[in-house]
């Protein structure tokens, strides 16, 4: 299996996100990580956010 094909700063901030090592997250298979980034999102989305006025 080749390692994927993203940037490496793209992998940095994929892995802090994700929580877990990069050497794990360029061998992991792409649907694993489509379907973390997927969870991510949906976490993400269910958050409520700060009013605009309140932003720091």
């Amino acid at each position: 299996m080749k390692p994927l094909q993203v940037s490496a700063d793209t992998a940095v901030k994929l892995a802090e996100s994700l929580g877990v090592p990069l050497e794990h997250l360029m061998h992991m298979p792409q649907h694993i990580l489509m379907q973390k980034i997927a969870e991510l999102a949906k976490q993400e989305t269910s958050k409520p956010s700060a009013p605009e006025g309140e932003q720091e």
